[in-house]
């Protein structure tokens, strides 16, 4: 079979950023996606589940009520536990990606009070939430944004 495109990422170099994962049209209609990786792959642990699953519920609901809430089509964690995959309607860039990223970073670390949908009715796992790791981790991630800007992969 063709090796998947995600595959062919050198994960060993890959680091904390805001990555250009793809772009896929069908019928005359774009989606991007984005790579919003957190931790470092194979160098440093994985995502604590979880916070990894306190920044989605974060992240998710500030991303659909933003500005950019019309171009949103999904946020959620990759299932290696470091980072999310932010995917949106358009030829975006990780420019015109960023303003929103950031805006949710501060969104999560000024958050407090109850998780939005983190009730047993609106979660499959509503009590597995983590506020002050999910902080931990979107700080030293908005860090790393203001800090390196890393906006393209590394290729193996």
């Amino acid at each position: 079979m063709k090796k998947i495109e995600s595959f062919t990422i050198d994960h060993l170099a890959l680091l904390p950023g805001l990555y250009l994962s793809r772009r896929d049209e069908k019928d005359g209609v774009a989606v991007t996606t984005f790579d919003l990786r957190f931790t470092a792959p194979n160098r440093e642990p994985a995502m604590d589940i979880a916070a990894l699953h306190t920044v989605e519920h974060l992240f998710a609901t500030y991303l659909r009520n933003s500005e950019i809430a019309n171009d949103v089509v999904y946020f959620g964690p990759m299932g290696c536990r470091t980072g999310c995959y932010l995917l949106l309607f358009g030829e975006k860039t990780p420019e015109d990606a960023l303003p929103a990223v950031l805006d949710a970073c501060d969104y999560t670390l000024s958050f407090d009070g109850e998780i939005p949908g983190a009730k047993a009715a609106e979660c499959g796992n509503f009590l597995e939430h983590n506020l002050s790791l999910a902080k931990y981790y979107v700080a030293r991630y908005k860090s790393e944004l203001l800090t390196h800007r890393r906006f393209t992969y590394p290729r193996s």
